[in-house]
């Protein structure tokens, strides 16, 4: 009897995308050999968090590189950097930090669920722009001595109503203000490693190591300027700071510097290809049933370049509706996770998105075979 069976959890087979509440992504067998390995002896910490943000660093083309336990967690020990500057005294006021800087710069289009861990650090967001524009004068007048950071949301379905890129590295740089860029579903392109930084002139930038880079669930990656990723480092443990509850172990280490060691070696031409195949498998399973329709989408729901099925579903014509259909592939087992696609003038599920990237082998007929049963 396996782990999960033992506790009565159903597996998910996961059609939808790296979502942290189905656990990410899968680890191949170079992560998770890596993290065995770490497992099986003590070592100083510090020194595995420094070799280790060494090796990451030259694999992504960057200044400084540190793994922490989760984007969120980048985020967090980024904004204690700015704030501090690593300087133990100044830490040592942390999170109030009476007299530093407190004010984290957020466009209003780039407001998510996940700005409020900002308060961890104890920063205030301070909001420009609205959801449809934003004026370059508006960040100018928002960049005061209070200003820790400009915290930047990529993705090409977040742009509209941003500033660009460039833009606000230009603005802010000229007060000498950092951007950190939160990019924690931003990969792939591989290239987004570097783009942000030694392309674009962030200053520091945020992924989640437990997503596209199929490294350990609980661990993040934090990139860009050496004297800033060091700032963030000193926030965290093994000091006895206030970040130490954010503490990646010696496995998660291992597993995230292999697993970005393998994503950047890999040939991302053959990925895309498998998934192309995958998506024209699913097309061709789910042609001619009624009231089915399908087209191919080259994004995913992080506006990045994997491409998706969108499945629509006629309630007229077809053998069930689109919410009872996810209501049955969320209740089988395995459980199916697909994501909803909601239609936009009314507003209810009228369909849903299958994606190929997270599947693993002989899972695709098993989305194929529950589909054409239900809709069949």
């Amino acid at each position: 009897m396996g782990f999960y069976d033992s506790l009565g959890v159903r597996r998910v087979v996961n059609a939808s995308t790296t979502f942290t509440a189905l656990g990410g992504s899968l680890m191949p067998p170079e992560v998770l050999d890596a993290m065995r390995e770490a497992a099986g002896s003590f070592v100083d910490m510090e020194e595995l968090h420094l070799a280790a943000g060494r090796g990451i660093a030259e694999l992504t083309r960057n200044e400084a590189a540190y793994v922490t336990s989760g984007c969120a967690a980048a985020l967090v020990l980024a904004v204690m950097g700015c704030r501090a500057g690593g300087d133990p005294r100044l830490i040592a006021r942390l999170p109030e930090g009476t007299g530093l800087p407190a004010e984290v710069v957020v466009h209003a289009a780039h407001r998510i669920p996940y700005d409020p861990v900002l308060g961890l650090a104890g920063a205030r967001v301070r909001q420009i722009g609205n959801a449809l524009q934003t004026f370059e004068w508006e960040l100018e007048a928002a960049l005061t001595a209070d200003t820790a950071a400009v915290l930047y949301v990529a993705g090409r379905h977040l742009a509209r109503g941003a500033l660009p890129l460039p833009t606000v590295v230009r603005i802010a740089r000229e007060r000498g203000v950092p951007v950190l860029v939160d990019a924690a579903a931003q990969l792939p392109p591989v290239e987004n490693l570097w783009h942000f930084t030694t392309g674009l002139g962030a200053d520091l930038v945020a992924f989640s190591g437990g997503k596209a880079l199929h490294g350990p669930q609980a661990s993040g990656l934090l990139l860009g300027r050496a004297d800033l990723v060091e700032a963030a480092r000193r926030n965290g443990a093994p000091f006895q700071r206030p970040a130490r509850p954010m503490k990646a172990g010696k496995e998660e280490i291992a597993g995230l510097y292999a697993a970005v060691r393998r994503y950047v070696g890999l040939d991302h031409d053959a990925v895309a290809r498998g998934w192309e195949a995958t998506l024209a498998y699913w097309a061709g399973e789910l042609a001619g049933l009624p009231g089915v329709a399908v087209e191919r989408d080259p994004f995913n729901e992080a506006g990045q370049p994997v491409p998706r099925l969108r499945v629509d579903v006629d309630p007229r014509a077809a053998a069930a509706d689109a919410a009872a259909v996810l209501d049955r592939l969320r209740g089988g087992d395995p459980a199916i996770a697909v994501l909803p696609a909601e239609d936009p003038v009314t507003g209810t599920v009228s369909g849903f998105w299958l994606g190929p990237d997270l599947l693993a082998e002989g899972e695709a007929e098993i989305v194929a075979a529950a589909l054409r049963r239900l809709l069949g």
